[in-house]
């Protein structure tokens, strides 16, 4: 379980509950342009607050059986940013996958890296977690500043390795060793 954490003035990082669809439609709403370049092409019902109730519901499933944990970034009450980790693998991997993103408005300010930041000391301390790992597409420059401050290491580059806006691209690859 992730525990909510205040990762600046007024912005909270805390999981996503049922009751937040209505807030993260409204944040697809209004970055669904800006979010086109760095994610999968969408069905045309995505950025409703029932496939979002749905998406909500299933990964606190996820949660509860825990293989995944999905965040939102707050302030005000709004959604700001989402963030993801997923395929939590336990047994000698301990180990899982983070994605996220942040609302158009309120990107370049410090908060993915704070958040990022705050994922890490909770899958270390919380879930004992050994490992995460991270792709950005290959310019995605924004991104991979945040991974770096965060203290995610480079570890290769997967060519076409994820469908984002419609074609096949290469991403690289980061992760961070949570234990030395």
């Amino acid at each position: 379980m992730f525990e909510p954490q205040q990762i600046a003035e007024n912005v909270t990082l805390r999981a996503l509950r049922s009751e937040d669809a209505r807030a993260l439609t409204d944040a697809y709403v209004r970055n669904r342009a800006y979010l086109e370049q760095w994610e999968p092409t969408r069905a045309d019902d995505f950025c409703t607050e029932e496939t979002q109730s749905l998406d909500i519901s299933r990964r606190i499933e996820m949660e509860q059986a825990g293989v995944g944990y999905s965040l939102g970034l707050f302030t005000e009450g709004a959604l700001i940013g989402r963030f993801n980790l997923a395929e939590v693998v336990r047994g000698v991997f301990q180990s899982a996958g983070i994605g996220y993103w942040v609302d158009q408005t309120h990107a370049g300010r410090g908060l993915a890296s704070a958040a990022v930041k705050a994922m890490l000391s909770n899958a270390r301390d919380h879930l004992g977690l050994h490992r995460l790992e991270a792709a950005t597409l290959v310019h995605n420059v924004g991104s991979q500043r945040v991974l770096a401050r965060a203290g995610f290491k480079q570890i290769g580059m997967a060519p076409r390795y994820l469908k984002i806006a419609g074609e096949w691209q290469d991403h690289n690859l980061y992760q961070a060793i949570l234990h030395s």
